[in-house]
């Protein structure tokens, strides 16, 4: 009898051995990336995935974006639909830096709705001027484009981020424009919790009615700059960065069932090295 035991026991521990030793190897392999920083978390859970000189202080490029559309949408009493009248400055300042545009034509009424696309889909330089205008407070147009980033700088701090820290409205930086993996990613998913920035970001492309200096209208188109939307099954968003300085970056988001994924990649070398390097990382969490 107490053979019999024996036997069984030790089958038992033969299986229950295997069954582990199979966990173990299912487990997935850390993955490799270009990009010289990197963060990925659970959003749920806040659960860190990986990271990769995740606290190591870089260009952000126009990821920056993520941060002013934040605190647009953080306004009280805010109105999406009021109407900004876009201001020859805008124009001006997107030919002067050879900045990314969303094509805004001077004269026209655009809604603050409107500006939040084109700031986040084709990344405009010229709809981050004018949300930083309009929202920022003073006499001056430079007054108040120095308070909305002001506002950025605050918005940051209540997030308790050590590492960041905004020098302009857009992302082009007079040399002060900075984070890092783990506080873009914990930017992005504080803003991903606001219902109207979520059905931006995850826009594929959009076409918006404005209203003409004349009283008539026209239509903008913009395309968003995010291919993973269409090339990862469950892309949510969020936003793409690039730079002399900065090189290709990405913040990034997907859904899979009940788990939702989010991170970051910074100075990657290349477009085609970005994509890479996030879908190993989405992966990568998702397997987790």
């Amino acid at each position: 009898m107490r053979s019999a035991v024996t036997v069984s026991l030790t089958a038992s521990a033969v299986l229950a051995g295997g069954l582990f030793a199979g966990q173990a190897q299912a487990a997935p392999a850390v993955p490799s990336i270009t990009a010289p920083g990197g963060f990925v978390m659970n959003n749920g859970t806040g659960t860190t995935l990986f990271g990769k000189a995740a606290d190591t202080r870089r260009s952000t490029g126009s990821t920056t974006k993520i941060m002013t559309a934040k605190v647009v949408l953080s306004q009280r009493g805010l109105n999406l639909d009021s109407k900004v009248t876009i201001q020859k400055a805008y124009s001006d300042y997107i030919v002067s830096k050879n900045a990314s545009s969303a094509r805004l034509i001077v004269g026209d009424k655009v809604t603050v709705r409107q500006l939040l696309y084109g700031l986040m889909l084709p990344s405009g330089c010229d709809a981050a001027y004018a949300l930083a205008d309009k929202f920022g407070t003073g006499t001056t147009r430079a007054a108040r484009v120095k308070s909305f980033i002001g506002k950025m700088n605050d918005e940051a701090r209540k997030l308790g981020l050590r590492n960041t820290h905004f020098d302009s409205f857009d992302g082009i930086s007079s040399g002060q424009n900075y984070s890092t993996p783990r506080d873009l990613t914990k930017i992005a998913s504080s803003a991903m919790k606001d219902s109207t920035f979520r059905s931006i970001v995850k826009t594929k492309s959009t076409k918006q009615k404005v209203t003409t200096k004349t009283g008539g209208y026209r239509y903008m188109s913009w395309t968003n700059t995010n291919k993973l939307l269409s090339t990862y099954s469950g892309a949510i968003g969020v936003k793409t960065g690039s730079g002399p300085q900065a090189k290709y970056c990405l913040v990034f988001a997907a859904t899979r069932g009940s788990k939702t994924v989010i991170g970051t990649v910074l100075a990657s070398p290349s477009e085609a090295n970005r994509a890479a390097d996030v879908k190993k990382l989405l992966d990568y969490g998702f397997a987790r």
